[in-house]
């Protein structure tokens, strides 16, 4: 007898336990029966409840096609509960597992985040549920894994499975998700090791094995052995992608090495990979970083006019370009740019802009963009807040960043190392150091970290005080604590060992300088602060050694550092010299070691001075100017000049 299911009652039940194409068949065959229990009673899975009636009813009997639906139709809303449930249902009926069935379940557990789970039913597959585990149950594990960045985890799953008796062989997938594994933790050379080993599995290598492979060996600085695996893929006959050359566009557009970038486009261009969003975006980045803003501009025309619409990034990195180029105001152009193309700029954008302004002496301008910012809606956060107290600090308006401070505050938004470095450089410069101190123990009241910045400030503030002492144990501070020194903090302590007549400690630490990696080298002003106290000293000849350290290192002279030897030479020489044999040898000692730039500085001094160079030094000059390497360079960029 066929009874009539009221659709009421039944509709929930069926809706969210069985494939639609069942519905129809369920409606008119099943009978439900009804259940006198309190309503406060547990009541079943309606899944459970389905293989209960068509169990005891014998009307139908739920097929491995209406199982693999309930398993999907559970992980799709992450209910592992169920998922056990109908598992262990189709243990008892002795049903035959599937491997889709389980593949379904591992991208839910990647999903919810749980890869320990994963790896536990993957082992279960076998002996609890008798279900083979081949190389794509093993992948599906593998990569759940990785996703979560559990990169030794995965490489440790990998090794157990592959070692085991499961005679699992890894195909190229799986090298793949080893190969990133591995060049996360930065493994590359073992990387490298498996990535000769894929032939031997009856595997090749693909595009994105070469990719993965080449992104780790530019991370870890190998662009070159980068280079020649493009070279080793195309041999191969492994057409490159666009990803490809991107990844390798990117990291020499970082080093600064545009010659080399300009042959991979054109690489790209003949094998034809049409370069996309990534590969503008990071030769925007470097043109940018090697102050070319002009060609940056070009190139992003040329990619407005290629349909390819510029996004937050392209601009946001134009425009930073142009902030430290001291340009910040042609940077607010872009700005201006982007917002009639229907961008928006962001926080980032914003601060960077602000405080590139400020740093110009251009406050007022940078004012306006503020209040242009938080009229458009877009919400200041800490960076911002911090670029605008920087630009008060440096105007001198201390009480107005004080009260930005607050309000950043009253927000919400905390204060970070770069807001208080600012206030204290602002209060140092200003003259008041108590309030600057006052502002170093709020950094630590507030669990704000003291960097090296903010020791360098101190230690910078306190020596032009005269706080000499003081300084000293800040430093020591520092190098209990493992901060890193740098160049600011040992040329501020430099400087407070020279102004105190203790010329031999501050040289001591010069000499540090000079043993420690390339980015706590002397500047020019380091340079500056040793060569003007031997001066002082009145040793010339000491004096002259440092010079010449200075250009061994590669450090040009400035305007400062020929003033300090003029100074010298009129005041502390006998007979009194002008400095003009001294200014015109230093300037031939600069072109022969081919440093233009240096040697144009000095040239531009004795012309303020109105000591002209000699004739032969004007001949060396316009030589090494009119050289054809940069006689063609000039041609080249007046071309591109006038193709814009």
């Amino acid at each position: 007898m066929i009874h009539v299911i009221p659709k009421c009652s039944t509709a929930n039940l069926i809706e969210h336990s069985l494939p639609t194409i069942l519905l129809r068949y369920f409606s008119q065959t099943l009978t439900f029966p009804s259940h006198s229990s309190s309503p406060h009673a547990p009541q079943p899975h309606p899944s459970a409840e389905i293989f209960k009636s068509g169990t005891q009813m014998g009307s139908y009997k739920l097929g491995d096609l209406s199982f693999y639906s309930l398993i999907r139709n559970h992980a799709s809303s992450l209910d592992f509960v169920s998922l056990e449930e109908v598992l262990h249902q189709m243990k008892r009926e002795r049903r035959n597992f599937l491997e889709k069935n389980f593949i379904v379940i591992f991208k839910a557990y990647g999903k919810a985040h749980l890869p320990e789970k994963a790896v536990d039913l993957f082992h279960r597959m076998g002996g609890e549920f008798q279900c083979k585990q081949t190389v794509k149950s093993f992948n599906s594990v593998l990569n759940v894994v990785i996703q979560e960045g559990l990169f030794n985890r995965a490489l440790e799953f990998y090794s157990h499975v592959v070692a085991s008796k499961n005679y699992i062989h890894p195909n190229a997938l799986t090298f793949n998700l080893v190969i990133k594994a591995m060049c996360r933790l930065g493994l590359v050379d073992q990387a490298v090791e498996v990535f000769r080993e894929i032939p031997l599995s009856n595997c090749a290598p693909d595009a994105y094995t070469y990719s993965t492979l080449m992104h780790g060996l530019c991370k870890e600085g190998r662009i070159d052995e980068a280079v020649s695996l493009l070279d080793e893929m195309q041999v191969e006959g492994t057409f490159p992608n666009p990803v490809a050359f991107n990844v390798l566009i990117s990291a020499l557009c970082k080093k600064g090495d545009l010659a080399r970038v300009t042959k991979l486009v054109d690489n790209m261009f003949l094998k034809g990979c049409v370069p996309n969003e990534v590969t503008y975006n990071a030769l925007v980045h470097g043109l940018c970083l090697k102050g070319k803003l002009q060609k940056a501009v070009s190139l992003l025309n040329r990619m407005v006019l290629n349909k390819f619409v510029p996004n937050d990034v392209t601009f946001g990195t134009l425009i930073n370009g142009f902030v430290k180029q001291g340009r910040a105001s042609d940077g607010a152009r872009v700005l201006v740019s982007l917002e009639e193309r229907g961008h928006c700029g962001n926080e980032y954008v914003y601060s960077a802009l602000i405080s590139g302004l400020c740093k110009e002496g251009k406050f007022n301008h940078a004012m306006e963009l503020w209040k242009e910012m938080v009229g458009k809606g877009c919400e200041p956060n800490t960076v911002v807040y911090s670029a605008l107290i920087d630009g008060l600090c440096r105007e001198g308006k201390l009480d107005e960043a004080r009260q930005v401070l607050s309000e950043m505050k009253s927000k919400g938004y905390l204060p970070n190392s770069f807001t208080y470095s600012s206030l204290m450089r602002g209060y140092f410069q200003a003259g008041i150091s108590h309030k600057a101190i006052l502002v170093w123990k709020e950094m630590a009241d507030n669990n704000c970290n003291h960097n090296e910045v903010c020791y360098s400030i101190l230690i910078n503030g306190l020596c032009k005080d005269g706080k000499l002492m003081e300084s000293l144990m800040v430093w020591k501070q520092m190098l209990s604590r493992g901060i890193k020194l740098d160049v600011v903090a040992y040329s501020s302590m430099i400087h407070g060992f020279c102004n105190a007549n203790l010329i031999e400690q501050g040289l001591k630490l010069f000499n540090q300088m000079l043993c420690q990696e390339k980015e706590v080298q002397p500047d020019v002003i380091t340079y500056n602060i040793i060569l003007n106290a031997f001066c002082m000293h009145n040793s010339i000849s000491r004096a002259i050694d440092i010079l010449n350290i200075m250009l061994d290192q590669g450090c040009d002279p400035d305007f400062i550092t020929c003033d300090i030897f003029l100074k010298t030479l009129r005041k502390n020489v006998n007979p009194p010299q002008d400095g003009r044999e001294f200014l015109d040898g230093l300037v031939v000692r600069l072109v022969k070691r081919q440093r233009t730039i240096g040697a144009s500085k000095v040239m531009e001094v004795m012309l303020h001075k109105f000591l002209l160079p000699k004739a032969s030094t004007w001949a060396m000059i316009i030589q090494q100017l009119c050289k054809p390497n940069n006689v063609r360079k000039a041609i080249s960029e007046c071309w591109t000049r006038l193709s814009c």
